[in-house]
């Protein structure tokens, strides 16, 4: 399978695709940055018609992974920057890739979401049918966003999966912030995600939008193996995912 990473540059991006190559995807990106990694690279925005049209061609699906000004899904603080910002890249930027790769016959793909779409003071999130209550600019137009794909499922026959992911972090740092939440000394209040938990639901994702057609669905990611605060049914169930990080590198041994 041909993967189109959109702004697969980025953190996220850099996090998964060691990942997705070592399962045989073959992987090309749409960034205005160069990857840190060598592949295929179309360098350009998600404004540019020209530069999407290019990037889907030849490619059977996408994983968004575009980002600008995150928030936390607590926060109302925000500037005419942070604003033009998120609704460029997480309403008009989407819109705009994903009607031109319709178009090209692209009918698979992932959205990288967020549980900021969520109030996060919140002590427990039951199910990915709650309200998308954030405060947060980043997190409302992170929302938004999933409206726009959920309209594209709808009327235009796509398949996508959208990931509301929480925390994503690199192995040390996953690490690091794991043990410290383990002797009661939070560096953050997040249940972070692995890097490779991280990317196992994007390779199991890609193979779930393979099957049937016209279907939308959220499902939470997070790092939260007991289910303290996320409810990972779905994610279990229609996924087969769950988190398995902490089972490899945080054992007693490695404390």
């Amino acid at each position: 399978m041909k993967v189109l990473l959109v702004g697969g540059s980025g953190m996220v991006g850099s996090f998964i695709t060691p990942y997705l190559i070592e399962k045989n995807f073959t992987l090309k990106v749409l960034d205005i940055k160069k990857p840190k990694i060598d592949i295929e690279w179309i360098n350009g925005s998600i404004d540019d018609p020209n530069a999407i049209n290019q990037a889907v061609k030849d490619t059977d699906a996408f994983i968004w992974l575009a980002m600008q000004s995150p928030q936390g899904g607590s926060n109302t603080q925000q500037d005419v920057k942070i604003i033009q910002e998120n609704y460029f890249t997480n309403c008009l930027g989407l819109h705009t890739f994903l009607w031109l790769a319709q178009e090209k016959g692209i009918s698979k793909g992932i959205y990288t979401s967020s549980m900021s779409v969520h109030y996060r003071e919140r002590k427990y999130f039951p199910t990915e049918n709650m309200s998308l209550d954030t405060p947060s600019v980043y997190g409302l137009s992170k929302g938004f966003g999933e409206k726009i794909c959920q309209y594209f499922s709808s009327w235009f026959d796509m398949n996508i999966i959208a990931l509301r992911i929480t925390g994503p972090r690199k192995r040390n740092e996953y690490i690091k912030i794991r043990h410290a939440k383990e002797r009661l000394a939070p560096i953050t209040d997040l249940y972070v995600t692995d890097e490779e938990d991280l990317a196992n639901a994007y390779i199991l994702s890609l193979d779930k939008i393979n099957k049937g057609h016209g279907r939308f669905d959220p499902i939470f990611i997070a790092g939260d193996e007991n289910e303290e605060e996320h409810n990972l049914t779905k994610a279990k169930q229609y996924l087969g995912w769950q988190p398995k990080s902490h089972i490899k590198y945080l054992s007693k041994e490695k404390i």
